[in-house]
C-alpha cells in the first residue's frame, strides 16, 4: 500500500462529534431531565475501616423534599459483579455496605429526595454509628503477618487458579532458568519502581438519569464507557430480565477507562424502581476525585541478570498491584501485567510474581493500558539503568535485546509481528537520533542484520 492509497493517515480528518462540541450542541448527562425527577446522594463511609453498627435516618427524614433510603437491604443482589461476565471472581464488593466498610467513601447508604439541595442536606445529616478497625494502606505491609485482614477467605491478596485447584497466590510466570541465568552473568542489576494512584480527573463527572417507562421497562442515561457490559451487570444486581433495561449511551465526557465501572446505574434504577419516577445520580467533582476508581498504584522490583555485551539473561520481577479495598479490574490487569512485564526483549529466562493486594485505599481499576503501563514505566527505566551500568548508549541496548519475529515470549507467546526495532528506528529519524549503521540495518525478521527481503 502507497501513501496515496490511505484513506487517514497523514490526512486531516474532522471529529464526528467535533462541530456539537464547540457549538454547545453536544448532550451530556445533566442536559437530561424529566418531569418529577428525583436525585440520588450517598451517604458515605467516614473512615477507611470499619464495623456499622447502625443508621439513623430520624434526622433526614426531617428534611422538606426527603422521599427515600435505601440500605444493603433493598439490593437484590448486593454485589458487584464486574467481571463475572468473563469468569473473574469472586463477586466481594457490596453494592451498598453491608455489616463493614473498607475504604473512606465507601457507599453506605442512598438518599433519594426531590431536588439535589434536599438529597445533599438529607445525606449530611444521617447519623451513622461506626466502630472504626485497624486499616493497611501499603501493599507489602497488607502481606505481613498481623496485617488487618480485608477478605472474608483470610488473606489480603487475590488467589489466582483456585478453580483449577492450585490457589497461587499471586499470578506465576516461569522461563527457563533465572537461577542459573544470573549464575552466568557478569553484571547483576536491581531496581525498586513505584507509581502512586492516579485519578482519571474527566470534565464530565460519573453519572447517569433513569426513567421508568410504561411498558414497565427502565431507560437508562448513561456515561458509561462500556454499554452493554453496564446492562448486563445492572441486570444481574437488580434480578430482572436483561430485557427490562434499555441503555442510552452518548458521549462521554473523558473516560480513559475510569467509566467502565458499574457504580451509578444499579443503585439509580432501584431507586427509580422503589419510587416509580425518574432519578438522577452523579458524582460531585469532590466525589469523582475521592471516590471514583484510580489507576492503582504498583510497587515493582527488577532484578537482571546481563552479560557485557548488554544482553539481558535473566529477569526476575515482583511486582504488587494495589487494588484498594475491592476486586473492580484489578486482578485482570494482574493478568495482563505479567504477560508484559518483561518488556518486548529476547530474554531466555524469565520469573514473574505478580501479586495483586488488597488495602483500605479506594478501589482502582481500568485506566489507559491498565496492568501494562506502570509495566511499561519501570522496565524502560531499569533498561536505561542497565545502559548506565553496562556502559552502553540506551538506544544500543535495546536494539540488542529487542525481540524478533518467531522469538516466544515468557508466557509463551509466539512473536508473529514484532516491528520494534523498525519502530526503533522510525522514532530516532523523527527526533534527529543519527543511530550507528550497524543499528540502522537490523530488521525484526532475523538477528543477522540486511534487509529482509
Amino acid at each position: 500500500m502507497t501513501i496515496q492509497e490511505l484513506k487517514v493517515v497523514g490526512k486531516s480528518v474532522q471529529r464526528r462529534d467535533g462541530v456539537g462540541h464547540v457549538t454547545g450542541k453536544t448532550v451530556y448527562i445533566d442536559d437530561i431531565h424529566f418531569r418529577d425527577m428525583l436525585y440520588l446522594k450517598m451517604v458515605r463511609s467516614p473512615v477507611p475501616h470499619g464495623i456499622i453498627k447502625g443508621i439513623d435516618f430520624s434526622e433526614a427524614e426531617k428534611v422538606p423534599g426527603f422521599v427515600k433510603a435505601l440500605t444493603h437491604e433493598d439490593v437484590p443482589k448486593n454485589v458487584y459483579t464486574i467481571l463475572c461476565l468473563i469468569g473473574v471472581g469472586p463477586d466481594e464488593e457490596p453494592v451498598l455496605a453491608d455489616g463493614k466498610v473498607k475504604y473512606k467513601g465507601e457507599q453506605i447508604a442512598a438518599i433519594i429526595a426531590e431536588t439535589e439541595e434536599a438529597a445533599t442536606e438529607a445525606a449530611s445529616r444521617v447519623v451513622l454509628d461506626i466502630e472504626e478497625l485497624p486499616a493497611v494502606f501499603d501493599v507489602e505491609e497488607a502481606l505481613q503477618e498481623g496485617a488487618p485482614i480485608l477478605k472474608e477467605w483470610g488473606a489480603n491478596y487475590f488467589i489466582y487458579d483456585y478453580e483449577h485447584g492450585q490457589a497461587n497466590p499471586c499470578r506465576k510466570v516461569r522461563y527457563g532458568d533465572v537461577e542459573k541465568g544470573f549464575e552466568a552473568a557478569d553484571y547483576i542489576i536491581e531496581g525498586r519502581y513505584q507509581t502512586s494512584p492516579i485519578e482519571h480527573a474527566p470534565t464530565e463527572t460519573t453519572g447517569c438519569v433513569v426513567n421508568p417507562e410504561a411498558d414497565g421497562r427502565y431507560t437508562v442515561y448513561t456515561n458509561t464507557q462500556a454499554l452493554y457490559f453496564t446492562l448486563d451487570n445492572a441486570a444481574l444486581i437488580l434480578d430482572i430480565p436483561f430485557n427490562k433495561l434499555h441503555f442510552v449511551g452518548g458521549t462521554v465526557g473523558g473516560g480513559f477507562g475510569g467509566k467502565v465501572d458499574v457504580i451509578t446505574e444499579p443503585i439509580a434504577i432501584l431507586a427509580s424502581m422503589k419510587t416509580g419516577r425518574p432519578v438522577k445520580y452523579r458524582f460531585t467533582r469532590e466525589e469523582e476525585m475521592r471516590v471514583s476508581s484510580t489507576r492503582g498504584a504498583w510497587r515493582l522490583y527488577y532484578k537482571d541478570g546481563v552479560m557485557k555485551d548488554g544482553r539481558i539473561i535473566a529477569r526476575q520481577v515482583t511486582s504488587y498491584a494495589d487494588a484498594g479495598a475491592y476486586n473492580r479490574h484489578t486482578p485482570y490487569a494482574v493478568t495482563k501485567h505479567a504477560a508484559n512485564v518483561a518488556g518486548p526483549y529476547a530474554i531466555p529466562n524469565v520469573s514473574v510474581d505478580a501479586h495483586c493486594v488488597y488495602t483500605n485505599r479506594q478501589p482502582g481499576s481500568a485506566m489507559r493500558g491498565f496492568g501494562v503501563t506502570p509495566a511499561s514505566f519501570a522496565l524502560e527505566v531499569q533498561m536505561d539503568k542497565i545502559a548506565e551500568i553496562v556502559g552502553m548508549d540506551p538506544w544500543e541496548i535495546r536494539f540488542v535485546n529487542a525481540y524478533r519475529n518467531g522469538d516466544i515470549k515468557p508466557h509463551r507467546k509466539v512473536v508473529e509481528d514484532a516491528t520494534l526495532i523498525e519502530t526503533m528506528q522510525a522514532a530516532a529519524e523523527l527526533v534527529g537520533h543519527e543511530l550507528p549503521p550497524h543499528l540502522k540495518t537490523m530488521n525484526s525478521w532475523d538477528r543477522e542484520g540486511g534487509n529482509h527481503g
